[in-house]
């Protein structure tokens, strides 16, 4: 029997609920027979891996190694995860720094497999880290299926510190958020922006951003807000998203749900960043 979330409310009420039972549900998930099955072949497989096609042979791995980053909806797409995963993340014009989602970059240097010495597949701890990874992106995934919402609340938590701790500007830092659609959708909910917010100019998207973060935050900095305004911002989102957040939160939390392939979306994603 597959893993079933305990999620027994929604909105705020639930999320706190979910944070005092978190390490044991998550602990339940990992043991469940087929979590723990894919959990086995990673282990006893990824050393084994020393090029993209052996990654690429094995769809078993492949979907352990998207699940990781938050990109399983890109397994059917081989070109585009090739050229991925074959860019020097050194080199300015490869398409994974073009990209503006830096879930692909930051996949293209866990693997390494342009890095000198070869690909870091066999190293200590990269087995370990990738499953970590993996487990909180699929946990999330279950929780979907109860709680919607909860499910960006949980990819917030997991996914907007290690965006605050890249390199690179505060405004490179809103653009890679601005080109993730999960935090884009608790971000434009939490802050009450219209489902057409999405569609203006990005650099006026940028700046509207920053002046609601500054109104309902104190700050403008993601740098900040990922160390001390992420509960805030999470309940502000879950309060919106609870009582419907009008039509701009439906569809927000849809986009942010749907996510959206890489490969189909790269061209529209591909940007420079102040």
């Amino acid at each position: 029997m597959s893993f079933v979330p305990a999620v027994p409310l929604g909105g705020y009420a639930g999320w706190r609920l979910l944070q005092a039972t978190l390490p044991a549900q998550k602990a339940a998930y990992a043991a469940d027979p087929r979590q723990a099955a894919d959990a086995a072949h990673f282990r006893a497989r990824i050393g084994a891996v020393r090029n993209v096609d052996d990654l690429l042979a094995d769809r078993r791995l492949l979907a352990t190694a998207l699940g990781a980053f938050g990109l399983s909806e890109d397994i059917g797409a081989r070109a585009f995860l090739r050229a991925v995963l074959t860019g020097d993340p050194a080199d300015p014009a490869a398409l994974v720094n073009r990209l503006a989602d830096k879930r692909y970059l930051a996949l293209n240097r866990a693997f390494g497999f342009t890095a000198p010495g070869g690909p870091r597949t066999g190293a200590p701890g990269f087995a370990d880290g990738i499953l970590a990874a993996g487990l909180d992106k699929g946990f999330a995934a279950a929780v979907g299926t109860q709680e919607p919402s909860l499910r960006l609340a949980l990819n917030l938590k997991d996914e907007l510190p290690s965006l605050a701790r890249a390199g690179g500007s505060e405004n490179a830092k809103w653009y890679s958020l601005l080109a993730s659609p999960r935090l884009r959708a608790v971000f434009q909910t939490a802050f009450g922006l219209p489902a057409a917010f999405a569609a203006i100019d990005i650099d006026r998207q940028l700046a509207v951003m920053k002046e609601k973060a500054r109104a309902a935050l104190g700050t403008d900095s993601l740098t900040a807000i990922a160390q001390d305004g992420m509960e805030k911002v999470i309940r502000l989102y879950l309060l919106r998203a609870d009582t419907g957040g009008g039509s701009a939160g439906a569809d927000a939390l849809a986009a942010g749900l749907r996510g959206g392939s890489g490969a189909a979306v790269a061209l529209g994603l591909l940007g420079g960043v102040a």
